[in-house]
């Protein structure tokens, strides 16, 4: 593509690893679930990485974290690892390595309250020292190669994601993950590219940019502005879990590709849907799946051009059904209603 770096000519590899390409799905907490990344990574994401996971939970063996954890069985296996002790980042490495993982991700990035509050994820950035007995302990820990995922700072007078870059390889981390936007922005406002450029001038690694790619034009403006080697998309995956394969396949090849159609969409969201309630078992696993079906009934909506009364209708019949077969059934007559506004 037309101002991309030549270095993305060559192929990206962590450690020993080769992604299927530049295109990633990012950890989402409770999105990213092994279903999701399976359904992910089979459309062709290059990397997909497991919602975040708290290391003492892991350690204790608290069954939501072992499932949070759990393989694909579909590309490497990618465990994200939060903590603020580095004992148990260790520890809770060790466990993911012996479970199958082929990459640990340490989380540095998470905005929540509830996270930073233990000092955790993007409050780790406000002490570098520390991040880096994190890091170290990590990297030590386990023979699979361990990657960061990070904001450009705490606040706008902390941009400290060059120095934690270049600290963190110096460690051995052999990826970056920057999101472009600092902890106190949460997520408003809009993803800075350019200020994770001074990451990529910092460190010898692959560089992934975050935040805000939702479309393969954004995804190239994303890598030019940066100077990245890969994307990692995130919320533009909710509802469209063939994004990131799409955006990779069209990076590499230039070939473009429409949406799927309505039917593809149906047995997409089907397969997802039974798998989440198989995955956590139906009393839970029907409250995970909700989400999924609400965005999969708006892309489709969208994708039909059906009216916004519709789509309403739809998302109550089904998001407040606690019956599998009553949801299946509603689903084939939500999709086949959108497509016959698609035909009109």
């Amino acid at each position: 593509m037309a101002g991309l770096d030549n270095s993305r000519d060559k192929p990206l590899k962590v450690g020993d690893i080769t992604p299927a390409n530049r295109v990633f799905l990012a950890p989402m907490s409770g999105i990213t679930d092994a279903p999701f990344r399976r359904l992910a990574a089979a459309l062709g994401a290059g990397l997909v990485v497991s919602e975040m996971t708290a290391s003492s939970d892991l350690i204790n063996g608290r069954p939501m974290s072992r499932l949070r954890c759990e393989a694909t069985g579909v590309g490497a296996h990618v465990v994200q690892l939060a903590g603020c002790e580095a004992d148990w980042m260790a520890e809770g490495a060790r466990i993911a390595e012996s479970s199958g993982a082929d990459i640990i991700d340490i989380n540095m990035g998470c905005p929540a309250r509830h996270v930073t509050g233990g000092q955790s994820g993007s409050a780790l950035m406000r002490d570098l020292d520390h991040a880096l007995r994190l890091i170290e302990a990590t990297v030590s820990a386990v023979k699979v190669p361990v990657t960061l995922k990070m904001r450009l700072g705490w606040d706008d007078r902390s941009l400290n994601a060059p120095e934690l870059a270049r600290r963190a390889e110096a460690a051995g981390v052999q990826m970056i993950t920057v999101h472009g936007r600092t902890r106190c922005q949460f997520y408003k406002g809009e993803a800075d590219w350019g200020a994770v450029r001074a990451v990529k001038d910092a460190i010898r690694i692959p560089l992934v940019v975050n935040g805000d790619i939702t479309s393969f034009e954004q995804a190239v403006t994303a890598l030019e502005t940066s100077g990245a080697d890969a994307v990692m998309v995130g919320r533009g995956a909710q509802g469209q879990p063939w994004l990131p394969g799409q955006i990779g396949r069209r990076l590499d090849s230039g070939a473009i590709e429409s949406e799927p159609s309505l039917a593809e969409q149906y047995n997409y969201i089907r397969t997802l849907y039974d798998e989440v309630c198989s995955h956590y078992g139906l009393r839970i696993g029907l409250r995970h799946a909700r989400k999924h079906l609400g965005w999969a009934l708006d892309v489709a909506a969208r994708c039909s051009r059906a009216p916004a009364t519709a789509i309403r209708t739809w998302r109550q019949k089904i998001l407040t059904s606690d019956d599998p077969a009553s949801v299946h059934r509603a689903l084939q007559d939500a999709f086949d209603d959108f497509a016959w506004s698609a035909a009109a």
